[in-house]
């Protein structure tokens, strides 16, 4: 299904894009005598969130039949 191809791709880059914002907080947030700020927490927080909702969303997809494994084939 293409959908799900799409969907996971998606999934993906919120993960990434999540995972790059957290360590630009990290990198940036308390310099310059500005007080540190929850972002980076909040974050990884979110990349945790999208990584179990793509798990989930997988799993639906696969006991509803979107998506067949393709793994070892069973003798």
């Amino acid at each position: 299904m293409r959908g799900m191809k799409y969907f996971v791709i998606v999934g993906f880059l919120a993960i990434f894009a999540s995972l790059g914002s957290a360590l630009f907080f990290m990198l940036r947030d308390g310099q310059g005598g500005k007080p540190k700020t929850n972002n980076m927490a909040r974050a990884l927080a979110f990349r945790v969130g999208f990584s179990i909702l793509l798990f989930v969303c997988i799993l639906i997809a696969w006991k509803l039949g979107y998506i067949q494994p393709t793994g070892i084939p069973l003798k």
